[in-house]
């Protein structure tokens, strides 16, 4: 039984969004957006910050390593950006009628958020696979996903009711994204020569602060959905929904990239890079973003499915990265074979 949890782990961050999650249900009335905290005004500096410390953090010096696999570039965006819309789309014509639009908005988001960075590296690394391209990768994902998440939202997102995109025009939208990600991101790029040993040398601190603004958000999120009765028309059932189709669309995921890096004759490091790269999507992007891009709109089942799709994608990806690196070559390290 240890042997088993320790392979298929749980995020105690996920521990903690349940947590903020029933504290929503119980009292909804503290963290919505007119609540006594104004956790929408809250949130909103919180989320500049994060951007910030990820601008100071990012090393563009890492990048160049990985910068001439085209292959390896084009199957984890295409995968991110092409492969994944187009899943979100036949969900939203399958479960139209039958599951809340919100839901199925909620997993297009999903679908068209770009990828992990942390989290894909560190599975890579773990799996003995080609680090340079995923850090080049996912630190690539995560800076078009600034403009293709927001376009791709706008293109196939336009309910409103209980849960669907309402953000505002595209203008609008972009402006947001400007002020509160994309010059945060490069005002903590500019500070980096100042802050980023400070950086460095304090992860943990910042992971943690990371972490807050997301609980905040979630917390806020849950809030509003309460007060807007969303929960008393969808029950258990809804939860269970969000868990089968989270699993489906990670399968299919990596399935894909799993076919498509063995189909065009990737080497074992390649692989192991595009399909943990090309099947993540990023919870700390995810959350605030959707803030930003579904206006007044209650968030509680946009949000839900990244929640579940992030528990989901640790478990089956640290099991798969152990596999990947069990069969490695011995001295196998994270270069990748020419």
């Amino acid at each position: 039984m240890k042997t088993l949890l320790n392979r298929l782990p749980v995020d105690g961050f996920v521990l903690l969004m349940i947590g903020t999650v029933v504290l929503a249900a119980l009292a909804p009335q503290i963290g919505a957006s007119d609540g006594p905290l104004h956790l929408d005004v809250v949130t909103e500096f919180g989320v500049a910050l994060v951007f910030f410390f990820a601008g100071a953090g990012l090393s563009f010096a890492n990048l160049k390593a990985g910068v001439t696999n085209w292959r390896l570039h084009l199957l984890v965006q295409l995968s991110t950006f092409g492969v994944f819309p187009l899943i979100g789309i036949a969900f939203m014509l399958i479960g139209r009628g039958w599951l809340p639009e919100g839901l199925l908005a909620g997993f297009f988001y999903l679908c068209a958020l770009p990828s992990t960075i942390s989290t894909s590296i560190a599975m890579t690394t773990m799996a003995r696979g080609n680090v340079s391209g995923a850090i080049f990768n996912a630190t690539l994902s995560s800076l078009l996903g600034m403009v293709v998440t927001p376009l791709l939202v706008n293109l196939f997102l336009h309910v409103g009711g209980d849960g669907g995109a309402s953000g505002g025009s595209m203008l609008d939208q972009f402006s947001k994204i400007a002020t509160q990600l994309f010059l945060p991101l490069v005002a903590g790029q500019i500070a980096r020569r100042w802050i980023g040993g400070w950086v460095a040398r304090n992860k943990s601190f910042v992971s943690k602060s990371d972490r807050l603004v997301i609980l905040l958000i979630v917390y806020s999120a849950f809030c509003d959905s309460t007060q807007a009765g969303i929960w008393s028309q969808y029950g258990a059932i809804t939860l269970l929904q969000t868990g089968v189709l989270a699993l489906i669309l990670l399968a299919l995921a990596l399935s894909a990239t799993m076919f498509a890096a063995r189909r065009f004759g990737f080497s074992k490091e390649d692989e192991i890079a595009g399909v943990f790269c090309g099947s993540k999507k990023s919870l700390a992007v995810g959350i605030p973003m959707a803030k930003l891009l579904m206006g007044d709109t209650p968030l509680g089942l946009i949000v839900l499915p990244i929640m579940f799709y992030h528990q989901l994608q640790l478990m089956v990806c640290t099991v798969m990265a152990q596999r990947y690196a069990a069969r490695a070559q011995p001295g196998a390290d994270g270069v990748p074979a020419r």
